[in-house]
């Protein structure tokens, strides 16, 4: 998706994906306790200039006790929610006004 959005800062890509690593973790916590979570490692990496590009990765593991909860299925959901929030925060980027 091209959004017209000119080269981004250091200091803007950071934004963008500290926001987007924040939306993620938000996610899964809002789901489980963080006592349940074993190992929890989010990345967030941005890409190229003009047009930039955003990868992100959840591994998650709960503890071994945790039953009826689809660990995949939950970081899938926590990468999606990163996803929403850098396409979000581009967007303000591109258009002051919707901040």
């Amino acid at each position: 998706m091209d959004l017209g959005i000119s080269e981004l800062t250091d200091d803007q890509i950071e934004a963008v994906s500290q926001a987007a690593e924040n939306a993620a973790r938000k996610h899964i916590f809002s789901k489980i306790s963080q006592k349940l979570v074993d190992d929890l490692t989010i990345s967030i990496e941005a890409e190229g200039t003009k047009p930039i590009s955003f990868a992100v990765e959840v591994d998650l593991a709960l503890l071994p006790e945790v039953k009826g909860v689809d660990e995949q299925a939950l970081a899938e959901e926590a990468v999606n929610a990163a996803f929403a929030v850098i396409e979000k925060e581009l967007r303000k980027l591109t258009c002051p006004s919707t901040k």
